[in-house]
């Protein structure tokens, strides 16, 4: 008998188990406003055909665009322009009849076809120069062409240059460097409810100062139409000196929009937590922003990060391997609002996993469904 009311706890338990992992997957699958690696997924329709503010803005498009796009638009203007001043001079070797005769005088050294003509202009914007080709006083046409040439040739380098050196060097590479951890946690700090994050440099070059910020955002329908709500979150620390990970922490208060929602309101409220930080890397002079965000399902209720940070004889070491790990706190397992009205004391079993004062207290298991009962001795 005994037996048979076990094994029904263990399929009990096993159900619930594998409902909730079912919940906290169909959480994360929900859409997103922002990606973790900070990009957002918003889509734009334009007006059809109305390619202005990509054309006005070409130098931004340029360092936009794929890396395979702008090698391919940097082979083609190359090829594209030897062509164009080919046939230039083409066009004046056949008009003053360097193709018909090799007897004249040419305006261009070896230059008696399409073929010379094409492989003069490559030399010239190369700046190449094998000696076999070269102009001649004969025409003047042909002189204010290749003039035209070399200085279309140092415009185009220092573009192409620029905006390569640009792309390299794009604030989107260096953000990746700089990351948040891959959770949101909750807990107590000086017996107040607060919500964290942290924060790292994964190159360790020590970005002296930066600005974190944090907004809550949620999607309203109004009338058949789609409202985005921003709401900015208070940070006890927004001026971040990144010389080794900090964590980032917001306090649930009154008047934060976190206020009123526990751990059982995170499975049902629908919001994101976008959370920034702006700094210039001390190497580059550059400003940098690095972004992700946290849904319900990335805040983990009753847990702190662990300590990576280590004091050693010569330096202080920082472990990355557990930037990202969490261990289980004994935190309320009510709202801030109902944490402060009961002054911190349950009422209940289940009020508070676990208790922070007495010998007897709860604490919580990798398993939300699960409460295990400890005394200290």
């Amino acid at each position: 008998m005994s037996t048979e009311s076990e094994d029904n706890i263990i399929d009990t338990n096993h159900t619930s188990v594998h409902t909730l992992s079912k919940k906290n997957e169909k959480e994360r699958r929900r859409l997103r406003y922002m990606q973790k690696d900070g990009r957002f997924l918003v889509a734009f329709q334009k007006p059809p055909g109305d390619w202005s503010p990509y054309i006005l803005d070409i130098f931004t498009t340029l360092i936009e665009i794929r890396w395979r796009m702008m090698f391919l638009l940097f082979t083609l203007s190359y090829i594209l322009s030897w062509i164009f001043f080919g046939l230039c001079y083409w066009l004046i070797a056949h008009i003053h009849g360097d193709t018909q005769s090799s007897d004249n005088d040419p305006c261009v050294d070896n230059v008696r076809g399409f073929t010379g003509a094409f492989l003069f202009s490559m030399e010239t914007q190369a700046t190449i120069g094998y000696g076999n080709r070269g102009m001649t006083e004969n025409c003047i046409g042909a002189i204010i062409v290749v003039t035209v040439h070399n200085l279309f040739s140092c415009f185009f380098d220092t573009i192409i240059i620029g905006i390569i050196v640009a792309k390299m060097a794009s604030a989107q590479r260096r953000s990746q460097a700089v990351r948040f951890s891959s959770s949101a946690v909750v807990n107590l700090r000086n017996r107040v409810l607060c919500v964290s994050w942290r924060l790292g440099d994964f190159r360790g070059n020590h970005i002296l100062e930066g600005v974190v910020k944090a907004h809550l955002v949620r999607h309203v329908k109004k009338r058949g139409s789609v409202v985005m709500l921003y709401q900015d979150l208070d940070l006890e620390n927004p001026h971040v000196v990144l010389v080794s990970p900090t964590t980032i922490v917001h306090k649930l208060k009154p008047g934060s929009p976190l206020y009123r929602i526990g751990p059982d309101d995170l499975k049902r409220k629908k919001f994101e937590l976008l959370v920034s930080f702006t700094y210039t890397a001390d190497s580059t002079g550059m400003l940098h922003q690095t972004r992700t965000s946290y849904t319900p399902a990335d805040i983990c209720w009753g847990q702190r990060f662990h300590d990576i940070l280590k004091v050693g004889k010569k330096h202080y070491h920082v472990d990355y391997a557990m930037f990202n790990e969490t261990t289980w706190v004994p935190v309320p397992m009510v709202c801030a609002e109902a944490y402060e009205r009961g002054s911190g004391h349950p009422n209940e079993r289940n009020s508070l996993l676990p208790s922070a004062t007495g010998n007897i207290y709860w604490a919580t298991t990798n398993s939300p469904e699960e409460v295990v009962v400890q005394t200290s001795l």
